[in-house]
């Protein structure tokens, strides 16, 4: 499909993809916390019912602390501004809640796909058992889903159980992973801290999916280079990669042709699928700008890009901001958009059918 979209003369982007389209488009977010995208309100709500102190009272100004907390270019601070939401998400009603408002938060933004990512073992400090907090969670998005059919937007929302790369829980949650399909469990993660905390860490977790054919991503090239990404690749056989970005720096761009190392070449032309959240980099320092972030060169070089928001609430964004920026920074156009979704749906944790039904709704509500 060629667009046929006007260019605008100062910025090369096309008039036509303003934020209000993008929104309508039907998208697919692949990499989106959970516990990163809570509504202030929200959190505002379930933190004083629980005593938790919060460094500001109201909606807006909680917005504002998030965002400018989360601006440090460092992963591992950014990663601190979570102990608040954590905290707030400690009981199955405040699970189902969150849960419940990330589906209608997704539909809003006209979302038809989404994977909400979160640690179980971080929601057992008033007592809860990882089982509970994984039905909590997956009643939550059941019900949110419910709601969104009732008002004619229907959505489907899976949920990936996450294992903090530096404990050591990782066998415990993949074997929780593959015992509950029924909670819409789809797949697996590991996140948290990069630096020190290498994917073969978690080794035994991933030998053991792979056994059982449950699917699995792992953060890499965020914190850390090619040799993440590499790692998480060839020796733990990543599905997806969240982020990976840092993989621009195994291309050689200096001279006429880009020019791809070992580690670039084989995660291209294996067409692993890269989770990129390219607001979320700013914040943690892959890129001082977004015309300096590798998100437009990598999608130009043929690796499979997709486009997701990690964290919603930190970030201050939603998937249509994210595709808004890419238009009005490097001229994306309304094809770019849609390969990147089309790429989305291909990378999806869901069964051929389900992916059938993802695929079709896309093209049935894809301007043509």
């Amino acid at each position: 499909m060629t667009s046929t979209a006007p260019a605008d003369p100062r910025t090369g982007s096309p008039r036509t993809l303003d934020r209000t389209r993008l929104r309508d488009l039907p998208k697919v977010a692949l990499h989106d916390h959970l516990d990163g995208g809570l509504r202030p309100r929200t959190l505002l709500e379930l933190a004083a019912e629980v005593g938790h102190p919060l460094p500001a009272d109201t909606p807006a100004a909680l917005a504002d602390w998030f965002f400018e907390a989360a601006n440090s270019g460092s992963l591992e601070r950014y990663l601190e501004t979570f102990e608040h939401t954590v905290a707030a998400m400690q009981t199955e009603a405040a699970l189902h809640r969150v849960a419940y408002e990330f589906v209608l938060d997704q539909v809003d933004d006209g979302v038809v796909y989404a994977e909400a990512r979160w640690a179980p073992e971080q929601h057992q400090r008033r007592g809860l058992t990882l089982a509970a907090a994984v039905r909590a969670v997956g009643d939550g998005l059941k019900d949110g889903m419910a709601a969104a059919r009732r008002d004619g937007h229907p959505i489907i929302v899976r949920q990936l159980l996450t294992a903090m790369r530096h404990a050591d829980r990782g066998l415990e949650i993949a074997e929780l992973t593959a015992r509950h399909e029924e909670d819409l469990v789809a797949g697996f993660d590991i996140a948290g801290a990069e630096a020190g905390f290498p994917p073969s860490r978690q080794l035994d977790a991933f030998r053991y999916l792979e056994h059982e054919g449950v699917p699995y991503t792992i953060h890499a090239g965020e914190a850390v280079g090619p040799e993440s990404v590499r790692e998480a690749v060839e020796v733990c056989h990543a599905s997806r990669i969240g982020h990976g970005v840092r993989l621009i720096e195994d291309i050689d761009l200096t001279g006429p042709e880009p020019v791809l190392g070992e580690t670039a070449a084989l995660v291209r032309d294996a067409r692993i699928p890269l989770e990129v959240c390219p607001s979320s980099n700013l914040q943690t320092g892959v890129a001082a700008t977004m015309a300096d972030h590798p998100v437009d060169r990598l999608h130009r070089l043929g690796f499979e890009v997709t486009i997701s928001c990690d964290n919603r609430l930190v970030s201050r964004t939603t998937l249509s901001r994210e595709y808004a920026l890419l238009v009005e920074t490097f001229g994306w156009t309304l094809d770019d958009v849609r390969t990147t979704v089309d790429r989305a749906v291909r990378a999806a944790f869901v069964d051929d059918d389900t992916r059938e039904r993802i695929a079709g709704r896309v093209d049935r509500t894809w301007p043509h």
